[in-house]
């Protein structure tokens, strides 16, 4: 692995684990305020470190009647009051490089979609920011090459860029996780698990995608054990009627059983 940085009180890549959870988007500000702090509550609870997440818009939805979030203006002035009220650091997605300073203005990590992991403006943006950097490795990408959407980053002088996995496309409507991606990217960045997107069936519900959320614990326990930096979970309170990404989140009733868990493996796997 190579070094570590922070991100605010987080400390990325430096043997504890951290947290990085919320809702898929911003279903209103009340919502927003609410898991935050829900979150907030448990990981303070298990002295996790964490960052909140959601995001203000959804590009990339299967369907064009599918919900998007509220928008730059709204969502980037909802973020600012999760930051705010719930004193915790906050990531969101960008889509396009024209939105990354606004963007990068209102949170403290820019996060770059899975789909536009290898989009050279967009990454070379969010490096030149100076906000730390997620990048979600592609469904369709290699772990190895990955060092080039790293690379890009860094070309700016940023040195603080991590890498998300989320699972492989494996034919139509299925992803798998090789756990062998983990360490592979780990030599290039800190790396975050993602097992609520890796349980996720693409665009296999009708226009919506689905999901085996079932299958989240056990994806993320064996990422632990393989040793991460951090865990990636999208957490909704009623995951039934999200209104984005419902069918492969995490119900918020059982994070913090599923939390305990997943420190003590990090614990006695010596991560």
């Amino acid at each position: 692995m190579t070094h570590s940085f922070q991100v605010v009180d987080v400390t990325v890549g430096g043997g504890e684990l951290f947290l990085i959870a919320g809702p898929c988007v911003i279903e209103s500000e009340i919502h927003a305020l609410k898991m935050a702090q829900a979150i907030a509550s448990v990981a303070r609870e298990k002295k996790l470190p964490y960052i909140f997440k959601a995001s203000y818009d959804k590009a990339n939805r299967t369907s064009i009647r599918s919900f998007r979030g509220p928008g730059l203006e709204e969502g980037l002035r909802i973020l600012r009051k999760v930051r705010e009220t719930a004193k915790v650091p906050v990531l969101t997605d960008v889509h396009q490089a024209a939105d990354v300073l606004s963007v990068a203005e209102a949170v403290d990590v820019l996060q770059i979609p899975a789909f536009l992991c290898r989009q050279t403006d967009l990454l070379v943006a969010a490096g030149k920011s100076r906000r730390a950097v997620n990048i979600k490795k592609g469904q369709f990408v290699s772990p190895w090459d990955m060092r080039h959407a790293v690379e890009k980053v860094r070309s700016t002088g940023n040195e603080r860029v991590f890498l998300t996995e989320r699972g492989t496309s494996f034919g139509y409507n299925t992803l798998v996780v090789d756990y062998r991606s983990l360490p592979t990217m780990r030599r290039l960045a800190p790396v975050v698990f993602d097992p609520t997107h890796s349980v996720q069936q693409p665009s296999a519900a009708d226009g919506v995608s689905g999901g085996q959320p079932e299958f989240i614990p056990l994806l993320a326990r064996a990422a632990v054990a393989a040793g991460i930096d951090g865990l990636f979970l999208e957490v909704h309170d009623d995951p039934a009627n999200a209104r984005s990404d419902g069918a492969n989140a995490l119900d918020l009733k059982l994070l913090k059983p599923q939390l305990e868990k997943l420190m003590a493996i990090h614990e006695a796997a010596g991560n």
